[in-house]
């Protein structure tokens, strides 16, 4: 153990259904999927307990999919609001065994407790305090990959952990030919469907036959990603668990899925502006502008490649709603090609402080940035739908929806 690092990734299992079944002890033994509305094109499941599991219900699949396998399927939907705070319960508590607490998604978080094992004993017993914690306090079970560095962790637990009646697995390097290595490719942390018809390929079809082949070679065929694969097969990653990993943000984004195709450009700019009003209310609440515009959108036939992704580099950094908009604009009357939307997005990159800004000699800038304080003022008093652009009103608007939910999803 000298030496090494020893670090936890805990997975909750099935959240959203959990927090639900926790919250509702009546549909505790009933098979419960946690999805979308249907008529809002997102009737899809987020989360099924393991009975509705058993079904043969998965993640991801349409709802009235799942509905077919399971007649008596107990459908909740998702509230947002409520599956943040209880993450973040869950954080406080890993907090008082660790200061090195790293979130890695909602259900997700990397720990490092080499320094607390003197305190809390071995890490296998430490996992099962942790376990047995987070059940009392919130009744989510959890399952714990132990490794000694974060890609070991992981695959401990997506791997062996979630298939053992204790929820435990310790991935340890020296054993990897009999764990690890055995197991199909797709199964190492970073190989997805496309990297394992690469592998297929060329005749690798388990991880063992990654690792026996020249770093050299996959470097020279795909680049760093294949070296860093090598290294993943291997057991080797020295990255930290960073409690402010996600501090640094390169960029801010909204991305939405429309209720249905959108055929007109002024109806699609209305949803544009839209995301321009939010991308720029959340630079703000950071103190944060940028000078890198990307717009895209999705086309309606799913079985072509319609769509685009388009970016462009302001004069100057900005946080400023209409001047996001109008290079939105730009940038979509160059490169739509008057298809059916399904879906749009806006980003602002490449960020830096807002509290130093370019003086215009024919704008009146701020005035543009009081009058933009004063909105999210209101807004963040009575509600992102409390001051609203006229156009939002229109039949193709999505603000007041969205107003209602959290990402994505009904709070």
């Amino acid at each position: 153990m000298a030496g090494k690092r020893v670090i936890f990734l805990v997975d909750m299992q099935s959240f959203y259904a959990s927090v639900e079944k926790a919250a509702n002890p009546s549909i505790r033994d009933q098979p419960v999927v946690v999805a979308g509305d249907p008529q809002r094109r997102s009737g899809v499941v987020l989360a099924a307990c393991p009975i509705a599991k058993s079904f043969g219900v998965t993640t991801a699949e349409a709802l009235w999919q799942a509905e077919q396998k399971c007649r008596h399927l107990v459908v909740v939907r998702p509230r947002m609001e409520r599956y943040i705070q209880v993450s973040l319960q869950i954080t406080r508590i890993f907090e008082a065994f660790t200061d090195l607490v790293e979130p890695y998604s909602i259900d997700e978080q990397f720990l490092d407790v080499t320094g607390s094992l003197r305190l809390f004993g071995d890490p296998c017993q430490l996992a099962q305090t942790i376990r047995e914690r987070v059940l009392q306090e919130t009744g989510v079970v959890c399952r714990v990959g132990i490794g000694e560095n974060k890609a070991l962790a992981k695959m401990a637990c997506d791997n062996f952990a979630k298939k053992r009646a204790d929820g435990i697995f310790w991935l340890k390097k020296e054993e990897l030919a009999d764990t690890l290595w055995k197991l199909p490719i797709e199964k190492l942390f970073g190989v997805g469907s496309r990297m394992k018809r690469h592998f297929h390929r060329i005749g690798v079809y388990q991880i063992g036959q990654l690792a026996a082949l020249s770093p050299a070679l996959l470097k020279r065929r795909w680049g760093v990603n294949g070296e860093v694969l090598w290294s993943t097969a291997h057991g080797l990653d020295d990255s930290p668990v960073s409690p402010r990993t996600h501090d640094q943000q390169k960029g801010i984004g909204h991305h939405m899925t429309l209720p249905r195709d959108y055929h007109t450009e002024a109806e699609i700019k209305v949803v544009l502006l839209e995301l321009c009003e939010e991308v720029c209310r959340r630079a703000r609440s950071k103190q944060l502008m940028g000078d890198v515009v990307s717009v895209g959108c999705r086309g309606a036939d799913m079985t072509a490649a319609t769509g685009f992704w388009r970016q462009v580099t302001l004069p100057d950094p900005t946080n400023d709603a209409m001047t996001l908009y109008q290079a939105v604009c730009r940038l979509f009357d160059t490169y739509w090609q008057h298809t059916p939307v399904r879906s749009v997005g806006v980003n602002l990159g490449r960020l830096v402080s807002d509290q130093v800004y370019q003086l215009n000699l024919f704008e009146d800038n701020g005035k543009k940035r009081s009058l933009a304080r004063a909105m999210d003022h209101i807004r963040a008093r009575f509600g992102n739908d409390a001051i609203l652009r006229a156009v939002s009103l229109l039949a193709a608007g999505q603000a007041q929806e969205r107003a209602r939910k959290i990402g994505g999803h009904y709070k």
